[in-house]
């Protein structure tokens, strides 16, 4: 037997033995599951005992060095965990904006100082981040970004908005973009920061969408303190560990979007049409629903085995480049195509608001639809990153 096949029945043993029975079955994604954090609750009390076990492994963060609190795994042996706890349909331990997005990066530009401070307490779910990049001028045109940060001896103080800051009423720390050089060129002046949630003069607002709910909130900061020493990278210097941030995201967004796990998620979408449209000579009774939801299963597969591939080609530590574009893009276009294609299955039954003859799945359904029309938005807008692609991937001129 070979090196990895004696891990992977290692691990398979290991996921049988601690693993609660409770979720085995409850598969999740890179936006559903248990956050950690300050503020965390846990429903279902397993869910923090498969946190509590998987960080002690390190299994939480699989491919990050031990001395972090990461599993020190290869890709190869990171990847024969995640198809055996596909097996079992476990859901993640633990996913957050410190997984997938603050802790790459810190392992990349952080002191040796901050990734001890921090990427332990992300590992063991202690601590849940939010992302302070969005202001009401900078959105697609984030160096635009007004919220300034003045240096006063060891220390900056902070002033300014920041907005879409998704789960901020619920995050303990937020990585941000400020400016400390107005005079500078827009990318030149801008620094990355850390901060802790609870300084003082930091307020956050949630921010109410069509769906009847929201993740994000409106951020405001009023002579905030944070220490000079938790600037990631240099002074001034913040847009390239921005840029390289934003990959990460845009790869966790098409995780999140493209693979079609989670309630909505495409696997149930021959369920659903059973259930609404019946069955005619064994398959579904509508010819083109019928259609168009193999269609969509083979465009999920397509999109999955892509970014599998690109991961697999990808060498250990590599940070995503400009392709993390190309993978949001469609990720997030084939979740809406998804869900339209739900509320299309469901008739009249997928658009109920309130009230009776719905029921509980059906009205969260129509909430999920009206939310996933921000997809395309969050993250860096289809538009912003097809220039993305021209200029970066596909070399176009200008």
């Amino acid at each position: 037997m070979g090196e990895l096949e004696a891990f992977r029945e290692e691990v398979r043993g290991w996921l049988l033995e601690n693993a609660p029975r409770s979720l085995v079955g409850q598969s999740s994604s890179q936006l559903e599951g248990t956050w950690g954090g300050r503020k965390a609750t846990y429903p279902n009390p397993d869910s923090r005992r498969w946190l509590d076990v998987a960080a002690e492994r390190g299994f939480t963060a699989p491919t990050w060095p031990t001395a972090y609190g990461g599993g020190g795994l290869s890709p190869a042996e990171a990847k024969v965990l995640q198809q055996e706890m596909r097996k079992l349909e476990l859901p993640l331990p633990l996913i957050g904006f410190g997984l997938t997005m603050i802790g790459p990066t810190l392992l990349q530009y952080g002191t040796e100082e901050q990734k001890l401070e921090h990427l332990p307490r992300i590992c063991r779910g202690e601590i849940r981040w939010c992302q302070g990049y969005s202001e009401p001028s900078a959105g697609s045109d984030l160096a635009s970004l007004k919220t300034r940060a003045v240096r006063e001896g060891d220390t900056f103080v902070i002033d300014g908005e920041k907005v879409w800051t998704s789960y901020a009423d619920l995050a303990d720390w937020m990585f941000a973009l400020v400016r400390t050089d107005p005079e500078a060129k827009k990318q030149a002046g801008i620094t990355f920061l850390l901060l802790d949630m609870e300084t003082p003069g930091v307020e956050v607002r949630p921010i109410t969408l069509i769906s009847g709910s929201s993740p994000f909130c409106e951020t405001f900061f009023k002579d905030v303190r944070v220490p000079v020493a938790n600037v990631v990278g240099t002074i001034n210097g913040g847009w390239t560990v921005a840029k390289a941030l934003l990959g990460h995201e845009r790869s966790m967004i098409a995780d999140a979007f493209g693979g079609g796990s989670g309630r909505g998620g495409g696997a149930r979408l021959p369920e659903l049409a059973r259930e609404y449209l019946g069955e005619a000579n064994g398959g579904v009774a509508d010819p083109l629903l019928r259609d168009a939801i193999a269609q969509n299963e083979m465009d999920t597969r397509c999109f999955h085995l892509t970014v599998q591939r690109a991961r697999d080609a990808a060498k250990a530590g590599h940070a995503p480049g400009p392709e993390s574009s190309l993978f949001k893009v469609y990720a997030t276009e084939l979740n809406q195509r998804r869900y339209e294609l739900m509320i299309a299955i469901a008739g009249p039954q997928g658009l109920g608001w309130e009230g009776p003859g719905f029921d509980a799945e059906e009205l969260a359904r129509t909430r999920e639809w009206l939310r996933s029309r921000g997809n395309t938005i969050e993250g860096g807008t289809s538009e912003i990153q097809l220039n993305i692609i021209a200029k970066r991937v596909l070399r176009l001129p200008d």
